[in-house]
Protein backbone atom coordinates (compact mmCIF):
# COMPACT_ATOMS: atom_id res chain seq x y z
CA UNK A 1 0.00 0.00 0.00
CA UNK A 2 1.27 3.36 -0.90
CA UNK A 3 1.02 6.23 0.92
CA UNK A 4 1.63 9.86 0.02
CA UNK A 5 3.91 11.99 1.50
CA UNK A 6 3.28 15.99 2.03
CA UNK A 7 5.53 18.54 0.17
CA UNK A 8 6.64 19.94 3.31
CA UNK A 9 7.80 16.43 4.19
CA UNK A 10 9.71 15.90 0.92
CA UNK A 11 11.23 19.47 1.11
CA UNK A 12 12.68 18.99 4.94
CA UNK A 13 14.11 15.86 3.35
CA UNK A 14 16.19 17.64 0.61
CA UNK A 15 17.37 20.62 3.03
CA UNK A 16 18.98 17.74 5.11
CA UNK A 17 20.62 15.76 2.56
CA UNK A 18 22.13 18.73 1.47
CA UNK A 19 23.03 20.49 4.78
CA UNK A 20 24.68 17.18 5.63
CA UNK A 21 26.98 17.33 3.09
CA UNK A 22 27.58 21.04 2.72
CA UNK A 23 28.12 20.96 6.73
CA UNK A 24 30.85 17.77 6.49
CA UNK A 25 34.12 19.03 8.30
CA UNK A 26 37.40 19.77 6.59
CA UNK A 27 39.64 16.17 6.56
CA UNK A 28 40.96 15.63 10.39
CA UNK A 29 38.63 17.84 11.86
CA UNK A 30 35.34 17.85 13.70
CA UNK A 31 32.35 20.21 14.23
CA UNK A 32 32.19 20.04 18.43
CA UNK A 33 30.28 23.29 18.44
CA UNK A 34 27.96 25.58 16.46
CA UNK A 35 26.76 29.00 17.05
CA UNK A 36 23.92 30.96 15.50
CA UNK A 37 22.99 34.17 14.08
CA UNK A 38 19.71 35.72 13.43
CA UNK A 39 17.44 37.83 11.03
CA UNK A 40 15.20 40.60 12.57
CA UNK A 41 12.35 38.13 11.43
CA UNK A 42 13.80 35.47 13.58
CA UNK A 43 15.06 33.68 10.65
CA UNK A 44 18.49 31.82 10.62
CA UNK A 45 21.18 34.03 9.36
CA UNK A 46 24.25 32.17 9.67
CA UNK A 47 25.54 29.20 11.26
CA UNK A 48 29.22 28.64 12.21
CA UNK A 49 30.77 25.29 12.89
CA UNK A 50 33.91 24.97 15.06
CA UNK A 51 36.53 22.35 16.13
CA UNK A 52 37.45 23.51 20.11
CA UNK A 53 38.35 27.29 19.33
CA UNK A 54 38.51 27.35 15.48
CA UNK A 55 36.46 28.09 12.75
CA UNK A 56 35.96 25.82 10.19
CA UNK A 57 33.45 27.32 8.45
CA UNK A 58 29.97 29.74 8.36
CA UNK A 59 26.76 28.67 6.36
CA UNK A 60 24.96 32.00 5.41
CA UNK A 61 21.12 31.19 4.79
CA UNK A 62 19.12 33.26 2.35
CA UNK A 63 15.35 33.05 2.43
CA UNK A 64 12.27 33.90 0.04
CA UNK A 65 10.07 36.54 0.70
CA UNK A 66 7.06 33.83 1.79
CA UNK A 67 9.61 33.06 4.33
CA UNK A 68 10.77 29.33 2.64
CA UNK A 69 14.50 28.74 2.59
CA UNK A 70 16.40 29.81 -0.38
CA UNK A 71 19.61 29.52 -0.42
CA UNK A 72 22.81 28.09 1.69
CA UNK A 73 26.61 29.39 1.21
CA UNK A 74 29.35 28.05 2.74
CA UNK A 75 32.39 30.22 3.12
Amino acid sequence: MSQEVPTEHLQLQCIRAALSDIMAPPKDKKVTKVAFTWYGDKTLETLKAYDGGELLFTLTFSWNAEGTLKEVART
